[in-house]
């Protein structure tokens, strides 16, 4: 699959998730197998880069692989500098945030809003793909509600005007993350458009990854909780598209490798302080299946510096093996 000028050795691609595809989660996902990786959500507001949080999610320069970095505004002017400052800052794609259902963003005519303004979306499309020389991507859901999934609509305004991949989440904005995803629309915005479309929603499993794909007739699809804890995901999808046989599934020793690498990348990237914090949860989702009585889990939890929390992920791999 390729966006413009780049080309996915991975069909296969990390959702973007606030809070969670950092860098540091990203190059992990990136060296298992995902073709790409989107960055979290930056708002296009200038007001707020100068937060620590932004400036760290604002520098892509030496980052490995393609770097597709997401945006989110409801101000065409706004959006289209903040695709064009972050272009200058290394983003290699800029992907445009119409899906996100929460609503702190949705309050503001961001995010997956956006869906009841088509007329919006035409000039925030337009005028982000002007801003840059670089491939403009789009994230979207099924519509707002049941009642209004205008979907189709969306997607063919975003091939008119510019956007050169579409991924779609399979629910509308009402869902939330309620129920179950729905492919047909999914379909459907596929047979009706020319430009790359990505299969979103509930992939959890090598076999719905294939199910997803042979439905929907989508280039690639894009798995978001489901690689939470289990970066290795990626690579056992793309084995399995490939040969029709399962991987098999990580040993205890490549998990604690894998984990360790991650939680001492986190306490790099943010510091000892964030870093020690921010990697609870990563430890929390890495060790459900290792940790079902959640007694580690709560005394890692307590744990305030990153040799503390080092130690302790050794002594509780050390008594798994």
């Amino acid at each position: 699959m390729n966006i413009g000028s780049y080309q996915l050795n991975s069909n296969v691609i990390l959702a973007p998730m606030a809070g969670i595809t950092d860098r540091p989660f990203r190059q992990l996902c990136c060296r298992l197998g995902a073709g790409m990786a989107v960055s979290e959500m930056l708002s296009s507001n200038p007001k707020v880069w100068k937060s620590g949080k932004s400036k760290l999610r604002m520098e892509h320069g030496d980052e490995a692989g393609i770097r597709s970095v997401q945006i989110a505004g409801s101000d065409p002017t706004e959006m289209a500098y903040a695709a064009k400052v972050n272009a200058d800052n290394g983003a290699q794609i800029i992907d445009i945030n119409m899906g996100c259902p929460a609503k702190k963003v949705n309050k503001k005519l961001a995010g997956s809003a956006l869906l009841k303004a088509p007329e919006q979306v035409e000039q925030i499309v337009k005028s982000v793909v002007a801003a840059v020389e670089i491939p403009v991507t789009l994230k979207i859901r099924t519509g707002w509600c049941e009642n209004t999934r205008n979907g189709i609509e969306i997607a063919n305004i975003a091939e008119a005007n510019g956007i050169q991949a579409l991924a779609v989440h399979g629910r509308t904005r009402n869902d939330f993350y309620k129920g179950n995803a729905e492919y047909d629309t999914i379909k459907s915005i596929k047979s009706a458009v020319n430009i790359p479309v990505i299969a979103n929603g509930d992939i959890t499993s090598v076999e719905k990854a294939r199910q997803v794909l042979e439905y929907t007739n989508a280039d690639a699809i894009m798995i978001g909780r489901a690689a939470q804890g289990r970066p290795w995901i990626f690579r056992e999808i793309n084995h399995f598209l490939k040969t029709g046989e399962h991987l098999a599934p990580p040993k205890v020793e490549e998990i604690r490798a894998i984990l360790l690498a991650h939680v001492q990348e986190l306490h790099k990237f943010y510091g000892d302080f964030m870093g020690a914090r921010i990697a609870r949860k990563h430890v929390s989702w890495y060790l459900q299946t290792h940790d079902q009585g959640k007694q580690f889990r709560s005394i890692f939890n307590a744990l305030e510096l990153p040799v503390e929390q080092l130690d302790a992920l050794n002594v509780f791999f050390d008594n798994l093996t």
